[in-house]
């Protein structure tokens, strides 16, 4: 069970958390290789890793030169493996002929992949879609490109590019892919729980999961389900266990960025958590506040507020993964 890379959420603490909390891996939020090779801070500190093991940073570029130095780079200072982004949908990344808009020209994509590969000695993989749109489903012929050139496993969101996230992700058009190629594939897309965890891998054959967007606010998610499949009794983190990772997390990003940037990093996590801590865990005001003080103190007050009632006593249980 793999915690997928997500933009601006998969943050060093993020992964920290999900990988002591079970996961299998866990990927970095997509790094910009132009940018981490010319010297970026902000990139360098995506692609940060201390103490998450195996490290793992996802690389996006559309050139094969700055992606095969930003992935020596990312090996210097510390990446156990390297992902190739060929799947991201956002506008501001295939306007530049990265992400899924490589699922456009596969000959581009296969030379991108070849350069990385050359670049290193640690593990090369790639996440992609299943194609730009329906009538190009190419991910099998992009997987067996990277499995001539020596990459070691391959992850398929169910949609193409043009669905971006709409509709329901097509698991079963994954197992094109799974037949094609000898190297593990991974399925991703909508799987929220050990259900759709399980009816996604029957569905694709695939060799494991990874879980993205359902994870945000639940870092704990991911290890939940990989012990249901293996049949592991867990219980849910308590409401206290959960109040601790989501203060964690916060009090880790400030560290990381700093106050001011650290709170804007923090937003969507602290949205994320409050919304798992259950219907009217914070009053309207309270969130409001929660998002927008610079006061790291009155964060983790409201934080720990929208997980126990203000004087400390626990409200009711969140809900198990099964």
């Amino acid at each position: 069970m793999l915690l997928a890379p997500l933009s601006g959420v998969t943050d060093l603490h993020m992964r920290r958390i999900a990988r002591r909390c079970g996961a299998s891996a866990v990927v970095s939020e997509m790094v910009a290789a132009a940018e981490l090779a010319r010297g970026d801070a902000e990139s360098q500190l995506r692609s940060e890793g201390a103490g998450v093991s195996p490290h793992v940073v996802q690389l996006a570029g559309c050139a094969p030169e700055p992606m095969a130095r930003a992935a020596r780079i990312a090996v210097e200072t510390g990446a156990d493996v390297i992902d190739v982004n060929m799947g991201c949908p956002a506008k501001t990344v295939t306007g530049g002929a990265a992400g899924s808009a490589l699922m456009r020209d596969l000959d581009n994509a296969e030379r991108l992949l070849g350069a990385v590969r050359g670049a290193v000695e640690v593990p090369v993989t790639v996440k992609m879609r299943l194609g730009w749109d329906e009538a190009s489903f190419n991910a099998a012929g992009l997987a067996q490109r990277a499995e001539r050139l020596g990459l070691n496993a391959v992850t398929v969101h169910g949609r193409t590019r043009q669905q971006f996230y709409k509709g329901n992700a097509d698991w079963a058009a994954i197992r094109a892919v799974v037949q094609a190629v000898r190297i593990p594939v991974f399925a991703n897309g909508d799987v929220t729980g050990p259900e759709e965890a399980r009816a996604c891998l029957a569905a694709s054959g695939a060799a494991g999961v990874m879980v993205g967007r359902a994870a945000q606010g639940r870092p704990w998610l991911v290890g939940q389900i990989a012990a249901a499949l293996a049949g592991e009794a867990r219980p849910a983190p308590s409401r206290e266990e959960c109040a601790d990772i989501a203060c964690e997390h916060y009090e880790g990003l400030i560290a990381l960025y700093g106050p001011a940037m650290g709170a804007r990093h923090a937003r969507k996590h602290l949205a994320s958590y409050v919304d798992h801590a259950g219907p009217g865990a914070l009053a309207t005001a309270d969130r409001t506040r929660l998002l927008t003080t610079a006061d790291p103190a009155a964060a983790i007050e409201l934080l720990r507020k929208a997980f126990l009632d203000p004087d400390g006593h626990v409200l009711e249980p969140l809900g198990e993964a099964a």
